[in-house]
C-alpha cells in the first residue's frame, strides 16, 4: 500500500524538520508528502527545501497568507495540497501536523492494520506531550479517538465520507460519518506520536467562543449543545463560562451561518452524540 501524506505548515521552522527527520527515518519507504507552506513568514520554506531538493518523496505548495481560525484554514491548507496529486496512486491518505515525532514503525504499522482488516477506515496512535524531561499522553481526547495530527484514511473510506469539512469538529464529524458508513476508526497504543507544540497555542479566539462556534459547525442540536456547554462548565467549574458559550453558539444559529455538513449528516452527527449520552445515563 502507498501513502500520500500532506503537511500543513504555517510558521513552523522550529519543529518542521523533526517531523520531517521522523518520515525520512520510517521503516516503511513508499510514500510521498506534500508540505504546504500556508504564508510563513519566518524560515519554514527554507527548512521545506532542504527536503525538496534532496529527497523525491518530498514535494511543496506555497499559499498566501489566510487568516488563522481553528479547522478551517488547516483543512484548506490540506485540501491545496491534495489536489496537486493523482489520488488514484495512492492506497492511504494521511493528514500529519507539522510538529509531531512519528516512531520509526509508524506507517509500516499503519499499513499492516489497514491490511490485515478491511473494515478499518481511519488509523492513527496516541499523542504524547513534554512534561517535566519526560514524555506523557496528551489526554486531550479518549483513547478510541484518532486525533487531528496524525489521522491516516483507507483512500476508499476517505473518499465515501467526501474528505474533509473546512469547519471546527472536522476532526470528529470524519470519525462520526466513518462509522455511520460503516467504517471502523482504530487507535494503536503502541503508536506514541510525540506532540511538540501544544495545540491551540496561536489561537486568538478566546475559549468559549470556540467551543460555542465548534458545537454549532458541529451541527449539534440545542439540547446537546447545552449539555455539552455543561460539561465544559464544570470541568472550569464556572457557571458564567456555559452562559458565554451558549451565547456564542446561539450567535452563530441567528447568524445562520453556513455548515460545512448536509442534513443527513447532521442528524448522524447528532444520533451518535444522543447514542453516547444515553449510554453513560445507562451507567449511572
Amino acid at each position: 500500500m502507498r501513502f500520500l501524506i500532506i503537511i500543513p505548515a504555517h510558521n513552523e521552522e522550529g519543529n518542521l524538520s523533526f517531523t520531517l527527520d521522523s518520515l525520512q527515518q520510517q521503516s516503511f519507504k513508499d510514500f510521498q508528502t506534500v508540505v504546504v507552506n500556508d504564508g510563513s513568514t519566518d524560515g519554514t520554506a527554507e527548512i521545506i527545501r532542504k527536503y525538496t531538493e534532496n529527497d523525491s518523496r518530498f514535494e511543496t505548495v506555497n499559499l498566501q497568507k489566510s487568516a488563522h481560525q481553528p479547522g478551517s484554514k488547516v483543512v484548506s491548507a490540506f485540501k491545496n495540497g491534495l489536489k496537486t496529486q493523482n489520488t488514484d496512486e495512492f492506497d492511504i491518505i494521511c493528514k500529519f501536523d507539522a510538529d509531531i515525532i512519528l516512531p520509526g514503525n509508524y506507517l509500516e504499522t499503519v499499513e499492516d492494520a489497514f491490511k490485515n482488516n478491511p473494515e478499518y477506515g481511519l488509523v492513527g496512535g496516541l499523542l504524547y506531550v513534554e512534561k517535566d524531561g519526560g514524555w506523557v499522553y496528551e489526554g486531550n481526547s479518549n483513547k478510541h479517538h484518532v486525533r487531528g495530527p496524525m489521522k491516516a484514511y483507507r483512500k476508499e473510506s476517505f473518499v465515501q465520507i467526501g474528505g474533509l469539512r473546512e469547519t471546527l469538529g472536522w476532526d470528529n464529524i470524519d470519525s462520526i460519518l466513518l462509522e455511520n458508513l460503516g467504517w471502523k476508526e482504530v487507535v494503536i497504543p503502541e503508536l506514541q506520536v510525540k506532540l511538540i507544540k501544544v495545540k491551540g497555542a496561536d489561537y486568538t479566539i478566546r475559549p468559549a467562543d470556540y467551543y460555542g462556534r465548534y458545537f454549532y459547525f458541529l451541527g449539534l442540536n440545542r439540547f446537546l449543545a447545552y449539555i455539552a456547554s455543561s460539561k465544559e462548565a464544570a470541568k472550569s467549574r464556572s457557571v458564567s463560562f456555559f452562559f458565554k458559550i451558549i451565547k456564542a453558539y446561539e450567535a452563530c444559529k441567528t447568524a445562520k451561518l453556513e455548515l460545512k455538513i448536509s442534513k443527513e449528516e447532521q442528524k448522524a452527527i447528532n444520533d451518535k452524540r444522543w447514542a453516547m449520552l444515553k449510554k453513560k445515563w445507562l451507567k449511572i
